[in-house]
């Protein structure tokens, strides 16, 4: 049995992204390997939230992992500052991971380019801490979307130099992993082919919004000013509305749309309007039991406590072995 690690930052509501790119995939995968789902707040401190804010967006993440089907009984679902260890490996891989290689890291300089006055160690070093949630449980498969796929190459980077500077076995490789064999990257409503609640304002479908809030966000989705002409070349923004509507609509609907915009008679209103309707049927299950699970304190501090005792149990074994391989050991 493999051991299976992916995260979410703490940022706010979870979205039709994290759903297909990662969650729906939790669900399965919980039952046949050794999972831990962990809510990163850690990482979300690069955009220095406020305390109360930082509490409410975690608790919101750990209300819909729970919502979308994780059961803690079965997998390891754990707050990642609730487990310190994770912080010393952070330090530790930090003194073998070089500046000029943090710097070429693409989330690295978009990060730069878009908040030039809030470009902290943190931001340059996220690849490192990422390759400690993910090592800390000497994890081997990571369900991560594209935009990830440069972090968990730096995580095997990290790994592999730690075995060979200390001339030892320890740390696996870890590769990314889904059931599809095919890593999703859900597109976004603003035109832009990546759904994430770090970009524009309206660009994403949470799992929590109610109905009047997806059709005015699915109305606003950026397509083309008319229908074109036959034959005509899809631009992104309209690919974007196919590729979502294949994700929550028929097969018989996401047809009727393609011959309509082949044959140069598509209404994007139209097809919007059915989008949005689609959309709401799909999240309809999951927004009803976040209800539920928000009124449930009791249980939600349940959940955080046996999910700190899991990982913590997992993560002092590693941090223990790694002290001794790397030369700390009591007089």
């Amino acid at each position: 049995m493999e051991t299976v690690l992916s995260g979410i930052r703490s940022t706010g509501h979870l979205h039709l992204g994290n759903y297909f790119g990662a969650i729906r995939n939790f669900v399965k995968m919980q039952h046949e390997h050794r999972c831990y789902f962990f809510i990163a707040d850690y990482h979300s401190l690069t955009t220095h939230p406020a305390p109360g804010d930082l509490h409410r967006n975690v608790r919101q993440v750990l209300v819909e992992y729970l919502a979308a089907g994780i059961d803690p009984e079965v997998a390891t679902l754990y707050i990642q500052s609730d487990v310190p260890e994770v912080a010393e490996l952070y330090l530790l891989l930090n003194m073998n991971a070089y500046k000029g290689e943090l710097e070429r890291c693409t989330s690295f300089k978009e990060k730069v380019r878009k908040q030039p006055d809030n470009v902290n160690a943190g931001l340059l070093t996220y690849p490192v801490l990422m390759a400690a949630d993910i090592i800390i449980h000497r994890a081997t498969k990571v369900p991560v979307g594209k935009d990830q796929e440069q972090h968990l190459e730096m995580a095997r980077t990290f790994a592999n130099r730690f075995n060979r500077l200390y001339k030892v076995d320890y740390f696996p490789a870890p590769y990314a992993f889904n059931f599809d064999n095919e890593l999703v990257k859900v597109p976004g409503l603003d035109g832009s082919t990546k759904m994430g609640k770090s970009e524009a304002e309206g660009n994403a479908i949470f799992l929590a919004d109610e109905p009047g809030a997806i059709r005015k966000k699915v109305m606003r989705a950026t397509t083309d000013s008319g229908p074109g002409i036959p034959g005509e070349e899809m631009s992104q923004p309209v690919e974007n509305l196919f590729n979502l509507m294949r994700l929550v609509s028929t097969a018989d609907t996401v047809e009727h749309f393609l011959e309509s915009f082949q044959q140069a008679t598509i209404r994007y209103g139209d097809m919007k309007k059915q989008l949005a309707e689609d959309m709401i049927r799909f999240t309809a299950p999951l927004r009803e039991r976040i209800l539920e699970l928000e009124a449930d304190t009791d249980y939600l501090k349940k959940v955080a406590g046996m999910g700190a005792e899991k990982a913590r149990e997992s993560a002092r074994k590693t941090i223990r072995e790694v002290r001794e391989i790397i030369g700390f050991k009591p007089f």
